[in-house]
Order: structure tokens, then C-alpha cells, then sequence
């Protein structure tokens, strides 16, 4: 004998059905550990520390002012996440994803994020002060007055980047660097060995601040003048 089911009765098993699919994994309460799922958490201010979040989903979690440093990022998914002023001082964060991240003055000094990618990552005035970044994408990245003193710079592609008033005078360029269609507005380069660098313009140098120090590839040329003073600002 068939079973008839009301409208409402259909319904309320479809709902109880697709319940698990639409639920989100993300822990939010969860200790910091590898692999876990942060996603869209709020994690804001506070003292983390040594973190072991190693392969770690924490797409778009908020870490606004929160202090990570020593912390193990390696291949971490961070796309979209807030780093407001956040500490990733001295973190491993090897071929971790920091695409699109918003972390204005954040600090990622002496990070190791070899092969990591900024790509479109707003990163205005972050200090990458002693960052070992070899093969990094900072491709289409807001790098606007950005400290890159004594980081290790080579392989970074900046293609299309916004490097205007970045600092790049004390980093180390030990072979080719990508500077496709950056905008380098009183980007400094003095001392820089760029000689190896890919896809600079003319243009690009004329913006910069370079001195007698910078070694520029074949076709380029020296300005007349550098548009900056002396000392930085």
C-alpha cells in the first residue's frame, strides 16, 4: 500500500536531509593545532604565539592585532584573512597561501616564507624586515611604504605590484626578480644589484630612487638625477 507524505512532511525530511551538507566544518573553539579549520573565525587580539598551524585552513579568519609570532604557517591556507597589525615575527610559513590578505602594518619580520604567495595581498607599511622570501608571489600586492630591510628577495615576482615608497635598498636580489608593470614611485633601490631583474622599464627606474650604487640590466639607464633625497623619509 503506497504511503502518502504531506507537503510540510516532504519538506521537513528534505531540510533534515540537507542539513549536513550546508553545515561548515570550521572549529572556531578549537586550540591551535595543525590541519584544524579556522575558516571565517574570529581570533582577534590575542597571544598566540608558537602556534603549530601547519596546513591549517584559516581562509578569511580574522587575526587583527593578534600575536603570532613563532608560529608554523607551512602551507597554511590564509586567502582573505585579516592580519591588521598582527605579529607573524619570526613564523615558518613556507609555500603558505597569503593571497588577497588585508594586513596593514603587520609585521612579518625575519619570516620564512620561501615560495609563499601575497598575490593581491594588501600590504601597506608591513615590515618584512630579514624575510627569507626566495620565489615568493607578491603579484598585483599593495605594497605601499613596505620595509623589506635585509629580506632575501630573489625569484619574488612583483609583477604588477605596487611597490610606491617600498623600501627595497637593504634586500639581497641573488639572481632574477620579476618587476613586470610595478608601480615603483619613489620605490628605493639604492645599492640594489637589479641587473638580473626581469621585466624592468625605464619608465619604472625614472619613478625610483636609486644611486650610484644600482646596477640596473642591459638597455637601462642610469637618471640623470633620482627623484629622491638622500636621506629616506
Amino acid at each position: 500500500m503506497a504511503t502518502h507524505r504531506s507537503p510540510l512532511g516532504l519538506l521537513a525530511l528534505l531540510l533534515l536531509t540537507a542539513a549536513p551538507i550546508s553545515s561548515r566544518a570550521a572549529d572556531c573553539g578549537s586550540t591551535a593545532s595543525p590541519k584544524l579549520d579556522w575558516q571565517e573565525c574570529t581570533k582577534k587580539n590575542l597571544m598566540l604565539q608558537g602556534s603549530d598551524l601547519q596546513g591549517a585552513n584559516l581562509f578569511s579568519t580574522d587575526f587583527s592585532l593578534t600575536d603570532l609570532s613563532g608560529s608554523n604557517f607551512k602551507s597554511a591556507n590564509l586567502e582573505k584573512a585579516s592580519l591588521v597589525r598582527a605579529s607573524l615575527e619570526g613564523s615558518h610559513a613556507e609555500g603558505a597561501n597569503f593571497a588577497k590578505v588585508e594586513a596593514y602594518r603587520a609585521s612579518f619580520a625575519n619570516i620564512a616564507a620561501e615560495g609563499a604567495s601575497f598575490a593581491g595581498a594588501e600590504l601597506q607599511r608591513a615590515n618584512f624586515g630579514g624575510a627569507r622570501l626566495s620565489g615568493a608571489s607578491f603579484e598585483k600586492a599593495e605594497l605601499g611604504r613596505a620595509d623589506f630591510d635585509k629580506a632575501v628577495l630573489t625569484g619574488v615576482k612583483f609583477s604588477f605590484a605596487n611597490l610606491s615608497r617600498a623600501d627595497l635598498s637593504n634586500a639581497t636580489f641573488e639572481g632574477p626578480a620579476m618587476f613586470e608593470r610595478a608601480f615603483m614611485f619613489l620605490t628605493r633601490i639604492e645599492g640594489l644589484d637589479l641587473s638580473a631583474a626581469a621585466g624592468l622599464e625605464q619608465s619604472q627606474i625614472e619613478l625610483a630612487c636609486g644611486d650610484a650604487s644600482t646596477k640596473l640590466p642591459s638597455g637601462l639607464s642610469t637618471p640623470a638625477t633620482w627623484p629622491c633625497p638622500a636621506e629616506h623619509e
